[in-house]
């Protein structure tokens, strides 16, 4: 039966093209239990691929006809095939980090078929140090960082005997029938259901909106920002994709975070911060104005905390609200640096409250409207970047988590670029590391390796600032 679409999922369809894929990602690595290797791994796929069963929220694949007036909806795919989603890869040799990042930053540029349901999955082996790697890609209208994260978590258990468990794509339980499913007619219905709906909180986002320019123009935090310089990030960019990615311990970043009174995510922009100075001054080209940094929120379960966990459920679409975070690349002091992050997030987080999560919504679409535009209508960026870069911090698992025997060992997101931002930051932690991955134009930012670096150095560097 037809579903329909949000006009913010739909807009992921309407701006992708070969330049700009709309896609996340993720990139797992498994370690397999003791004499097991990636073959093992392989074949309980193959058994789970004989089996079939894949969980609704993957069998859907985009569609429009006249009957919809035009507009997007999610539609069953009756002729599915597994094998055309489900793939196997092998590394290079030597089969380290490096060949893992090349392969991955070639899958990551390819854009996904929208004749089936948007998504695949890699195994690939080869790895050297016996660990095998899940590459997984997402359509963004199908799911947002939160929503792959928990697809991902209800594949998984804190149960290191467990075996014969589902594959990731399968379903957990009986889905039970969808009631009164709306049918194609019923499509324009719900756009203007969603419209009528809009408009009941239009009478709270005036003043919102009001509120929101007044604490940007003061360069305070919130949804919008009109600060933010123009940067080397805030380029044109191609369909090449390079990747790169590390991981380091969560108790380190914790510990920074409570001497300085800050959260992770705190310390997650100070070391983004750090790191894109560092960066920026190598090539000559550090802005004397600071950057400013687009800080995805979650809004699923409150809508003022930026780093939700919940349940695993079936819940794709996106649900996010956006801040604009001052990084403080014009100070030298890494000390400085986090202070002023942590002054701007905590600046946007009080701005949001008192909002519903639709003024939300709103003023963070406004925050970033120049480049909506930009994405939609085929320009190639904005005098001035609404935002220089998109730094995102999606919560992981909390505990050790295993699929059948094998134990997860590190998760690396990958995200989206865009006309005028041609890198991105996203970092996701596990039980006990956290993992950044860096997601950039091959052509607008090469040689991303030497910012991983940046980062270590930056992450000494605010260890010694607040005393550790």
């Amino acid at each position: 039966m037809p579903l329909p679409m949000s006009p913010a999922d739909s807009v992921f369809l309407l701006g992708e093209s070969r330049e700009h894929p709309l896609h996340v990602g993720g990139l797992v690595l498994l370690q397999p239990p003791d004499g097991s290797d990636a073959r093992d791994v392989r074949g309980m796929l193959d058994v789970a691929m004989a089996r079939g069963a894949v969980t609704p929220l993957l069998r859907k694949r985009p569609r429009r006809s006249p009957s919809s007036l035009g507009q997007w909806f999610w539609a069953d795919d009756d002729q599915f095939d597994i094998g055309h989603h489900i793939r196997h890869d092998a590394l290079a040799h030597p089969g380290g980090m490096t060949e893992l990042s090349a392969l991955v930053s070639r899958l990551h540029g390819g854009l996904l078929d929208r004749n089936r349901p948007l998504w695949e999955m890699h195994l690939i082996e080869g790895l050297a140090d016996g660990r095998f790697a899940v590459y997984t890609k997402i359509h963004h209208s199908v799911a947002d960082g939160v929503g792959a994260m928990r697809l991902l978590r209800r594949s998984l258990t804190v149960d290191a005997d467990k075996r014969d468990m589902p594959a990731p794509w399968e379903p957990r339980t009986r889905i039970p029938q969808r009631r009164n499913t709306p049918g194609l007619l019923d499509l324009p219905v719900s756009a203007v259901r969603t419209a009528i709906d809009a408009a009941a909180e239009a009478t709270g986002l005036v003043p919102a909106l009001a509120g929101s320019v007044l604490r940007a123009l003061r360069n305070q935090g919130g949804p919008m920002s009109f600060s933010a310089p123009h940067s080397a990030l805030n380029v044109p960019i191609t369909g090449a994709r390079q990747f790169v990615a590390r991981s380091w311990a969560l108790d380190r970043l914790r510990l920074v975070a409570k001497y300085a009174d800050g959260t992770i995510n705190d310390v997650v922009l100070a070391m983004s911060s750090g790191a894109l100075r560092r960066y920026l001054i190598e090539r000559d080209a550090l802005p004397t104005r600071p950057l400013v940094a687009m800080v995805p929120v979650s809004l699923r379960s409150d809508k003022t905390r930026p780093e939700p966990i919940g349940d695993p459920n079936e819940a794709g679409g996106n649900e996010i609200g956006t801040l604009m975070c001052n990084l403080g690349t014009d100070l030298a002091d890494p000390g400085d640096r986090l202070a002023t992050v942590r002054r701007s997030m905590a600046e946007g987080k009080a701005a949001l409250r008192g909002m519903s999560t639709a003024q939300v919504i709103a003023l963070s679409a406004l925050g970033s409207a120049p480049l909506a535009l930009d994405m939609l209508f085929g320009r190639h960026g904005p005098v001035r970047p609404p935002f220089n870069i998109v730094i995102s911090n999606v919560p992981g698992p909390s505990a050790p988590l295993y699929w059948n025997g094998c134990r997860l060992d590190a998760l690396y997101p990958l995200s989206v670029t865009l006309d005028g931002q041609a890198l991105n930051i996203t970092c996701t932690s596990t039980d006990h590391a956290i993992s950044f991955g860096l997601t950039g134009c091959r052509r607008a930012v090469p040689n991303l390796e030497p910012i991983l670096d940046h980062f270590d150095d930056e992450l000494a560097a605010l260890e010694a600032a607040v005393g550790i």
